[in-house]
């Protein structure tokens, strides 16, 4: 699951991730402990970070290479 889950993200928006990140919370509070929550929000809140990079990278090359043409 969680493997389709973020593979499925790489060309959704931010605002999609957070709404399945949202989903995957709820879904996982009742089966994790507390150390493992925080430890699998963290891992959500960085794999949010990574996505935003790659997406303002992909922006950025976009535009130079529209501006090369």
């Amino acid at each position: 699951m969680w493997i389709e889950l973020t593979m499925s993200t790489c060309s959704s928006s931010v605002s999609d991730r957070q709404s399945q990140a949202h989903w995957a919370s709820q879904l996982n509070k009742s089966y994790y402990q507390d150390d493992q929550q925080a430890k699998f929000m963290h891992l959500q809140a960085e794999i949010d970070s990574l996505l935003l990079q790659l997406q303002n990278l992909k922006q950025q090359r976009l535009s130079t290479a529209s501006h090369e043409e």
